[in-house]
C-alpha cells in the first residue's frame, strides 16, 4: 500500500481523506493556500505545505507547486478530492509522468467522460438511453434552430465541457433559441475556455437520480445503488438521500447495470458516478459521468457499509476490488443536508468568524465539517463547511432524525443554510417524496 499520500484539495474533502488515510496507516501531506492556514485539514495532516496565496489558480489550481510539494514530501501519490484539478487530465498526465500515482481513473476515461459529446457516444455504443439530441457539437444559430425544431421544443442547450449550470439554457420555443444559444456559447468559453454547445430535448421535472460505481485496474466493475439529487437550486445540489423513493429493485437493476456497462465502455478504474434524468414514467436517461469521488459520497457509504475513498485508494493502488454486486446490500434510508456559509433566504455567501459552534450527536449522525469555533470561513471558494449526514431504518425515521439534528446544529458569527435545510425538512412534499429538480423553485415561491 501507499506510504504517503499529498491531499491536493481543501475543506472538509481533505479532511474526509486525511481520516480514512490515517485508517489504512498512510501517512498524509496537506497542501493549502495561505488563506487557509488555520484550516482542520492542515492541523491534522502528518505534514503540510503553503502552495501559494488564496486565489485558486494561484494554489490549489497551481499543479507546479502541487507537484513540488508532492516530490519535496516524497509522496507517493496524490488524491484530488473533488473540484480543483479532480476532473483535470492534463494533471494526472502530468503525475504519471513524475512517477507520482493519480488517485483517480486515466486521463483517456476522464477526457471521454468529461465532454459531453464524447460521454454520450461512448454510452449509446452499449446501449445506455440518452435523451434525443445532437451527437455533435452545434456552432451556429441556424444549425441550432434546425435541430431543436427536429428534436422538439422545449429543448435545453449544454455546454460540452460544461458543469454546475454554466452554459446551460433551457428553450421553449424557436424564437427565444438564437439569443439562447450565443449566451451558452458565452458563458461555456468563459466558464471553461471552451464554447462548444449541445442541444438535446428538454426533460421537464425530472428526478436527478445517479449511480455510484467502483472500479479497478482489473477490469471489475460493480455498482453501489442510487443517490437521489432532486433537491438542487440553480442546478447546484442541495440535498441528497440514498435510495430514491422512486427506484423500484427493476429500476435500481436496470440503471446500475447501464452505469457498470457505460463505465467498462471507457475502461474505467476508479471510483465514478453516473448521472441519469429519470421522467415521470420511470423512464431513464444518462446525462453525465463525474469521474472522481462526489460531494454526496456519504449517504452511498451509510447505506452499504462501504468506505468509498478507502476503495478509491485501493484501486489506485492496484488491488481487486473486494466486493462482488451481489455483497452490495441497501440498509435503511441516508440523507445529507450540504450547510453552506450563506444567508438561507438570499443565498449569498456569509464569510466571517465563527464565535460558537457546536456539532449534533447520537445514533446515525455523521458530520463531515473543516470549521471550528473561532474559525473564520474564508471568501475565496465554495461556501459549503459542512455536510450533516443521517441514517436510519426507514426514510421517514431519517427525516426526523435530520430534524432533530439540524435543532442541534450551532453555527453562530455567520449565517448559513441550516434555517433552510429546517424548512425542507418539514414540507409535506418532501415528506411525501413529491420532488423533482424544480422543488425548491416552487419553495421559494411559497
Amino acid at each position: 500500500m501507499f506510504h504517503k499520500i499529498l491531499i491536493a484539495n481543501r475543506g472538509e474533502i481533505a479532511l474526509r481523506i486525511i481520516r480514512t488515510c490515517k485508517e489504512m496507516g498512510i501517512k498524509t501531506v496537506a497542501v493549502y493556500s495561505s488563506a487557509d492556514s488555520e484550516s482542520l485539514h492542515v492541523k491534522l495532516a502528518d505534514e503540510s505545505v503553503c502552495i501559494g496565496p488564496a486565489p485558486s489558480l494561484s494554489s490549489y489550481l497551481n499543479i507546479n507547486a502541487i507537484i513540488s510539494a508532492a516530490e519535496l514530501t516524497d509522496a507517493e501519490a496524490i488524491h484530488p478530492g473533488y473540484g480543483f484539478l479532480s476532473e483535470n487530465p492534463r494533471f494526472a498526465e502530468i503525475c504519471e509522468k513524475c512517477g507520482i500515482t493519480f488517485i483517480g481513473p486515466t486521463a483517456e476515461s476522464m477526457r471521454i467522460m468529461g465532454d459531453k459529446i464524447s460521454a454520450r457516444q461512448a454510452v449509446i455504443k452499449v446501449g445506455v438511453p440518452i435523451l434525443p439530441g445532437t451527437k455533435e457539437g452545434v456552432h451556429d444559430v441556424n444549425e441550432a434552430v434546425k435541430v431543436a425544431k427536429e428534436i422538439g421544443f422545449p429543448v435545453i442547450i449544454k455546454a460540452t465541457a460544461g458543469g454546475g449550470g454554466r452554459g446551460m439554457k433551457i428553450v421553449h420555443s424557436p424564437a427565444a433559441l438564437p439569443n439562447a444559444f450565443m449566451t451558452a456559447r458565452t458563458e461555456a468559453q468563459t466558464g471553461f475556455g471552451n464554447p462548444e454547445v449541445y442541444i438535446e430535448r428538454y426533460c421537464e421535472n425530472p428526478r436527478h437520480v445517479e449511480i455510484q460505481v467502483l472500479a479497478d485496474k482489473h477490469g471489475n466493475v460493480i455498482h453501489l445503488g442510487e443517490r437521489d439529487c432532486s433537491i438542487q437550486r440553480r442546478h447546484q445540489k442541495v440535498i441528497e438521500e440514498a435510495p430514491s423513493t422512486v427506484t423500484t429493485p427493476e429500476l435500481r437493476k436496470a440503471m446500475g447495470e447501464a452505469a457498470v456497462a457505460a463505465a467498462k465502455a471507457v475502461n474505467y478504474n476508479s471510483v465514478g458516478t453516473m448521472e441519469f434524468l429519470v421522467d415521470k414514467n420511470n423512464n431513464f436517461y444518462f446525462m453525465e459521468m463525474n469521474t472522481r469521488v462526489q460531494v454526496e459520497h456519504p449517504v452511498t457509504e451509510m447505506v452499504t457499509g462501504v468506505d468509498i475513498v478507502k476503495e478509491q485508494i485501493r484501486s489506485a493502488f492496484g488491488e481487486k476490488l473486494r466486493y462482488t454486486q451481489d455483497d452490495i446490500k441497501i440498509k435503511g434510508h441516508s440523507i445529507e443536508c450540504r450547510i453552506n456559509a450563506e444567508d438561507s433566504v438570499k443565498f449569498t455567501p456569509c464569510p466571517g468568524k465563527i464565535t460558537d459552534h457546536h456539532t449534533p450527536g447520537g445514533l446515525g449522525v455523521r458530520v463531515d465539517s473543516f470549521v471550528y469555533t473561532n474559525y473564520s470561513v474564508v471568501p475565496h471558494y465554495d461556501s459549503l463547511i459542512a455536510k450533516l449526514i443521517v441514517h436510519a431504518d426507514t426514510r421517514d425515521e431519517a427525516i426526523k432524525r435530520m430534524a432533530r439534528a439540524l435543532d442541534e446544529y450551532i453555527v453562530d458569527g455567520i449565517k448559513t443554510t441550516i434555517p433552510f435545510h429546517k424548512r425542507i425538512m418539514a414540507n409535506k412534499d418532501f415528506i411525501e417524496g413529491n420532488i423533482d429538480t424544480s422543488f425548491i423553485e416552487r419553495l421559494v415561491l411559497e
